[in-house]
């Protein structure tokens, strides 16, 4: 569907995204697998300017003696609400901002979009072996 003339649905680039949102808290326990899910994440294509909505699931080993406060991680996740990001590269970008506050190498996100022009896109980084 072409877009309706003279309108134009604006957004922004990813340096809106606040990795200096997420906090973490000590916890000793290298072994224990945490898993955190939701399906509130919102981000905007950068080719319609449409919003693109997903579940996202984290999961992880607390190897670093860190995990990620959650209400911390909800307000990260906003920051992407009006960034005008590819889905693939979401998904990437969670992982790493992840990856650096919380010290692990036992990582994985994954990221299931709504569908989409008759496309389910479904995308995963890193590992928990």
């Amino acid at each position: 569907m072409p877009e309706p003339e003279g309108k134009k649905f604006d957004f922004v680039d990813e340096s809106h995204i606040r990795p200096d949102y997420l906090e973490t808290f000590e916890f000793d326990s290298p072994n224990q697998y945490i898993m955190t899910e939701t399906d509130e994440f919102s981000a905007v294509c950068p080719f319609s300017g449409l919003p693109d909505l997903a579940y996202v699931q984290i999961e992880y080993y607390p190897e670093g003696g860190k995990c990620v406060e959650l209400k911390s991680l909800k307000y990260y996740f906003i920051s992407f609400r009006n960034v005008g990001i590819y889905q693939e590269a979401v998904t990437k970008r969670i992982y790493e901002d992840l990856k650096s506050v919380l010290e692990t190498e036992k990582l994985i996100v994954t990221t299931m979009y709504n569908t989409r022009g008759g496309f389910d896109t479904t995308c995963a980084e890193g590992s928990i072996d």
